[in-house]
């Protein structure tokens, strides 16, 4: 039921990390690679469920051992909808939910189109826009589509620049913004409409130390990265220091996490692919276990589990995930 005590919500101080929320918020990452219709027939779901957003990937195709091969791999021949079509389609389709690509290639699109891409996804779904972003990695996406890629260095510059510029123009609403970067130049962009509620959440992905982030110190709202427990924890510690160098508070930040969820029924079973699937397995276990790992994100500081399903994908999707809502987060 919409609206129950089942709603993550969050409750912030200026406390240590471990002690800055009472309770974790949890939403759904889609993949791309099923129906609109099992899309949405999720996100409707989760939305019932009381969970905070449903969050889509931004690839064009599967990646791929030979990403750079003559011709395309039966991994890249596999349908996959595109991110942002797809998150209008939702946001005129399903309440409640909070909107974002998890997390959009900068490389991809200049920033200054994705920021009146984001406004307009705002106003398509009553101000439930976040503007999710990274420096781009996957390279078949980029060989095949003939869009560059750039150095790691090169990118952790244009994601930078990407976030301050995308930032201006949600500050302006009504009005000019003009933008002179390395990679990036915005000249008098007209920002129509504003965003519904004064501002559009920026959310950047990734965990580079010195760079990336550096970047969510100065310019993000909220932070998403892979990872189980012990890995975000320290993730955090050098975030906290990036947001002490510049000067801006740590807990002015709303801190998510992703891992595969896979629930099991012994201990045996969850150890062997949480060993197989390393960084990925933040949410793979028994209801005990995962009860126990979710507690533990909590006490690093983490604010939000971000749910994929890309590991349950198929006929009994729902049923897993309602299972994972009644007997885990319950």
């Amino acid at each position: 039921m919409r609206g129950t005590a089942r709603r993550r919500l969050l409750r912030r101080s200026a406390s240590p990390i471990g002690e800055r929320n009472a309770d974790i918020q949890v939403s759904y990452w889609a993949s791309s690679t099923q129906s609109f219709d099992d899309i949405r027939s999720a996100a409707q779901w989760a939305a019932e469920a009381g969970w905070r957003g449903a969050w889509l990937p931004d690839h064009f195709m599967m990646s791929a051992d030979n990403d750079n091969g003559p011709g395309p791999t039966e991994a890249e021949m596999n349908p996959m909808l595109e991110g942002w079509v797809t998150l209008g389609a939702l946001a005129a389709s399903v309440p409640d939910l909070r909107l974002g690509l998890l997390v959009g290639g900068n490389t991809y699109r200049h920033p200054g189109v994705v920021a009146n891409m984001t406004l307009t996804l705002d106003h398509i779904s009553g101000g439930r826009a976040v503007l999710g972003v990274g420096a781009g990695w996957q390279t078949n996406d980029h060989h095949r589509l003939g869009i560059e890629l750039p150095s790691v260095k090169a990118r952790s510059e244009m994601l930078e620049e990407a976030a301050a510029l995308c930032r201006a123009v949600f500050a302006a609403g009504g009005q000019r913004v003009d933008f002179a970067g390395e990679h990036y130049t915005l000249t008098q962009m007209p920002v129509h409409p504003a965003p519904v509620n004064g501002r559009i959440p920026i959310m950047i992905g990734g965990a580079g130390h010195q760079r990336t982030l550096r970047t969510v110190a100065r310019s993000a709202d909220e932070w998403n990265a892979w990872g189980r427990p012990d890995t975000i924890a320290g993730h955090l510690e050098v975030l906290r220091g990036h947001c002490e160098a510049e000067g801006r508070s740590f807990d002015d930040l709303h801190l998510t996490a992703v891992g595969l969820l896979i629930l099991v029924e012994d201990t045996e079973t969850s150890a062997t692919l949480r060993e197989s699937l390393t960084h990925r397995s933040g949410l793979i276990g028994t209801v005990d276990e995962l009860k126990a790992v979710i507690e533990e994100y909590r006490a690093v500081g983490v604010d939000e589990l971000i749910v994929p399903d890309f590991a349950i994908a198929g006929p009994g999707k729902l049923d897993i995930l309602q299972r994972f809502q009644d007997e885990v987060l319950a």
